[in-house]
């Protein structure tokens, strides 16, 4: 499978309802508390302009735009996510102060130095071209200005074969890397690290989240997780590596915060 095939794979199964009920609104660790503190390292001021990469259903970027008064622009690889997106911002009065766009993290649609940040959360890990995807954050920040990601970190030869094939790709884990690489990914681009956090227990209660969600759409729902491909008898194996991958230190979630060169 190409990198456009992979990126179209993963941008129809985030734009499928059952992936809402399952990872919840915000669709990442540590839901809009982690968002939140991951804006404040960003030193945003109102009026200030942030580009929301793999923006989703529009979780984040409404957040910002309401909390800390920005105007934000949503970009995201599913045009179903960009129309769920745009309806989130017209129903909370927020549609001039967040606007949502269909395009692609590795050739983003905006010119040189529009930004004053760049968030990305739970996306740089599934895009094919890490170092492409970095180039373009930093090429669409103005100089001096800060880029924020939140991500799974993995070390993939450490991973079990459960957490290595295409719907751990779409589940944010088979082509996860470790945080050194992703400093180490962004410095090629001109991106140098100011922050680092770990935020492990942040995973495990999402994993804990879809376990017990799991559960109760068997009772309440079976027919659409059957509808969604959702592999029930998978599952929970699926679970289980991924649970222990976390307390082996294999696997976990972390905060970055970089800066562009001036």
């Amino acid at each position: 499978m190409n990198g456009d095939e992979v990126k179209a794979c993963c941008a129809d199964a985030y734009a499928k309802d059952v992936v809402a009920l399952l990872l919840g609104d915000s669709h990442h660790p540590g839901g809009t508390a982690l968002t939140r503190r991951l804006a404040d390292q960003l030193t945003l001021t109102p009026g200030a302009r942030v580009l929301d990469v793999a923006s989703g259903r529009g979780t984040t970027a409404l957040l910002l735009a309401d909390a800390y008064q920005v105007r934000v622009d949503g970009v995201d690889y599913s045009p179903a996510n960009t129309a769920l997106a745009q309806g989130a911002a017209q129903a909370a009065g927020r549609a001039e102060q967040a606007v949502f766009t269909t395009g692609d993290a590795e050739h983003l649609p905006y010119p040189d130095g529009t930004f004053d940040a760049v968030v990305c959360e739970c996306a740089l890990c599934t895009f094919p071209d890490k170092h492409q995807a970095a180039a373009e954050f930093a090429r669409v920040l103005g100089p001096g200005c800060r880029v924020g990601i939140t991500d799974v970190v993995a070390d993939p030869d450490r991973l079990p074969p459960e957490l290595t094939g295409l719907a751990a790709r779409i589940a944010c884990i088979a082509d996860a890397r470790p945080l050194e690489e992703y400093a180490a990914v962004l410095a090629a681009a001109g991106l140098r690290t100011l922050s680092t956090e770990l935020h492990d227990a942040a995973l495990l209660r999402m994993i804990d989240q879809i376990e017990a969600r799991l559960n109760l759409l068997r009772i309440t729902a079976p027919a659409c997780l059957a509808d969604s491909g959702v592999d029930l008898t998978a599952a929970p194996a699926v679970l289980a590596s991924a649970r222990a991958a976390v307390a082996d230190g294999a696997l976990g979630y972390a905060l970055l915060t970089a800066v562009k060169s001036l």
